[in-house]
């Protein structure tokens, strides 16, 4: 019964997080396209709905079992003007992220629905760490002015 409770509790967390998360890839969307950076605003508005997609499944999970939800206050989450700044700390969040997600997964093994929910979260999530290590070293390879050309 405790690993149920901690399993909850690390569900409500995704969905707190998440759901910040969805909006503040939103707004980096919004400063990415009046910067001109059209496919970096596209791949953050895409992104802000794969999570909130997340967070509808999440929730309705805690729900499924029997778990009661919240609408926890949110942490405040950096906004970036500076487009590589951004991926660098997106990346950060993605390892973060990941790190956090993997004892839950494991602890999900049981209950092989919230497993397998929580496992295609992490496969996405990290595909985006992969994407943000990629772009990184796509800017050491090519520079900087030509990455940000390949952005609009």
């Amino acid at each position: 019964m405790v690993q149920n409770e901690q399993l909850m509790k690390g569900l409500q967390a995704i969905v707190t997080n998440l759901a910040q998360q969805a909006d503040g890839h939103a707004i980096q969307s919004r400063i990415f396209a009046s910067q001109g950076f059209s496919k970096l605003a596209d791949k953050y508005a895409e992104h802000a709905e794969e999570e909130r997609g997340y967070v509808q499944k999440i929730t309705d999970r805690i729900l499924d079992l029997g778990g009661k939800v919240k609408n926890e206050a949110k942490p405040e989450m950096p906004v970036c003007d500076d487009a590589i700044e951004w991926v660098k700390i997106d990346l950060q969040i993605s390892i973060d992220g990941l790190n956090a997600l993997k004892p839950l997964v494991d602890m999900a093994i049981g209950d092989y629905v919230t497993y397998d929910i929580l496992k295609e979260y992490y496969v996405d999530e990290e595909e985006d760490m992969f994407w943000g290590q990629q772009q990184l070293e796509l800017i050491e390879k090519i520079g900087v002015q030509n990455w940000m050309r390949l952005q609009l």
